[in-house]
């Protein structure tokens, strides 16, 4: 398979800043809830920790979904793992909310704040990965000859 960018044109700014700035909104919120939350300092840690785990879990998948796509390989175990770490986290967090003794309008803001969040991370690693290709230099050539200086 052709190492070919699956993506033909650079992010616009406007996009690269809408995605950060949900990004850092969507972390921000889950952060402050926690603050202000009256629940104990290990539920908080729970649920921060299972937010740090979705969002890189999130991204990890995003680079194996997207490295298969321009044909550099990943492995079925890796891209397999992905998954099962994003889905966990999803599960963690809806358990996690499902037995605890939070409103429903608590546990709804937890849920859309830790969606937002994974949803901003996979769009910002496309962002990120999508502006270096326009940066990076020309690949050699397979054919071209090595020169040590």
């Amino acid at each position: 398979m052709v190492n070919q960018p699956s993506s033909a044109s650079k992010p616009t700014a406007a996009f690269v800043g809408a995605s950060w700035a949900v990004l850092f909104i969507g972390f921000l919120s889950f952060a402050v809830g926690l603050w202000n939350a009256t629940m104990t300092k290990s539920e908080k840690g729970f649920y921060a920790a299972v937010l740090v785990l979705g969002v890189f879990a999130a991204v990890s998948l995003q680079k194996s979904v997207r490295d298969r796509a321009d044909g550099l390989p990943v492995s079925a175990l890796y891209l397999g793992l992905s998954w099962a770490v994003v889905a966990l986290g999803v599960l963690m967090l809806v358990v996690g909310l499902w037995n605890s003794g939070m409103a429903l309008s608590e546990k709804g803001f937890y849920g859309l704040a830790f969606a937002m969040t994974l949803f901003a991370a996979v769009a910002v690693q496309k962002n990120v990965r999508d502006t270096l290709q326009f940066k990076a230099p020309a690949p050699v050539p397979a054919h071209a000859p090595i020169v040590n200086y």
